[in-house]
């Protein structure tokens, strides 16, 4: 891997990266300590973020043999459109941080590799010139506390174009996140919350001994989000909706019959409640509550083709990968994120033969067995 003096990619640097793991260290080559803090960390001790990741390197797969897999396919459907792979980049804040396109860049990867991109509420390009590159686009909403304002963007990103309505119901503030505290991190003059008015605001202007991220975040968003919200959203939009942050399948039921279409097993990759369950160890009990009544998507230490696989096996529809893509666009850009979603379906595609399966479905059919310590546990 190679950089130039300015620290952009070298020609070529995206194919050198053969693994995830490839792409975020190469990310950390050029990231500001701060930033590479703000993208990776995660809320209170990080228990939660670490048990993201051994979760899913807990859970075995029993492959099936003798099956014909000479046509081998990774195609699926994603909230009842086909897909090449059931596989789509979460929804990130601020992608302005790690490469000047941000956003836009990262929007024509997802095109290009046919799969859907959700733009953050707090994406520093606005909505309308991320549907304007083509391709699905999906929208992430924050409830806010100005009174009618999410319902605006919610139309607004309606009217733009966009596909479907991600509302994210885990974050009544910003969790702790330590590392951002003892950075005191403040966002660059030229990276604004497009969706937010684009102007100046507290997550600009340092505050001792706190995120100045965070502080913006508790005046900018609501803690009194309730299930009354979610009715109010679901009639106000003819697009499909998603709640992303469920965990309980409690909560998974109320949300199907509120009307949701889908949704997001997540703990919000580790940056709200520190000892929250991981999503993967999560998804069997919401899988089962929901019972097939609306799609059922996951994310949370997503790093490779095999977790995938897994996640189908224990009841998934399909995959967000959140942080991968960041590390992508910081690496090498709209490439860097090409590469990231190439190396998926490439891993996918061997995953699924490997294991036995012709077809995602096969893979939902496949047996696991956890391995080692408990949920939470290192």
């Amino acid at each position: 891997m190679s950089f130039g003096e300015d620290g952009a990619p070298g020609e070529g640097a995206a194919d050198a990266l053969l693994t995830l793991e490839d792409v975020e260290r190469a990310a950390a080559a050029v990231l500001p300590a701060g930033v590479r803090d703000f993208v990776a960390g995660g809320s209170g001790r990080e228990r939660t973020l670490a048990a993201n990741r051994a979760a899913f390197d807990r859970v075995f797969v029993r492959p099936r043999v003798l099956r014909d897999v000479s046509r081998c396919t990774t195609g699926s459907e994603l909230l009842g459109r086909p897909v090449p792979m059931p596989v789509a980049p979460a929804p990130v804040a601020y992608q302005g941080l790690v490469h000047p396109d941000g956003e836009l860049a990262a929007a024509r990867a997802a095109k290009a590799a046919g799969v859907p991109f959700t733009v953050s509420t707090l994406s520093t390009v606005p909505v309308e010139e991320v549907i304007a590159v083509g391709g699905s686009v999906w929208f992430q909403l924050y409830w806010l506390r100005e009174p009618g304002r999410a319902l605006e963007l919610a139309r607004r990103a309606e009217d733009a174009g966009c596909e479907a309505l991600m509302l994210t119901v885990d974050v009544p503030w910003m969790g702790r996140r330590l590392r951002d505290v003892r950075n005191e991190f403040t966002l660059p003059e030229r990276v604004r919350a497009a969706h937010l008015g684009g102007g100046a605001s507290a997550a600009h202007h340092r505050a001792a001994g706190a995120s100045a991220v965070a502080v913006h975040t508790g005046q900018a968003f609501s803690p009194a989000l309730t299930w009354s919200h979610v009715a109010e959203l679901r009639a106000h939009t003819r697009l499909p909706l998603v709640l992303k942050g469920v965990l309980a399948p409690e909560d998974a039921v109320r949300a199907v019959e509120s009307g949701v279409d889908a949704v997001v097993v997540s703990n919000h990759g580790g940056r709200q409640l520190d000892s929250a369950l991981p999503g993967i160890d999560a998804l069997p009990e919401v899988a089962e509550a929901v019972g097939g009544r609306c799609e059922v998507l996951v994310d949370g230490g997503v790093r490779c083709g095999t977790d995938v696989l897994k996640a189908l096996a224990l009841g998934a529809d399909g995959v967000l990968v959140g942080r991968p893509p960041v590390w992508g666009l910081a690496a090498a850009g709209e490439d860097g994120v090409r590469r990231v979603l190439d190396v998926l379906a490439a891993e996918l595609a061997d995953a699924l033969g490997l294991a036995g399966c012709a077809t995602v479905a096969d893979a939902r059919r496949l047996r696991t067995v956890r391995i080692g310590a408990a949920a939470g546990e290192p």
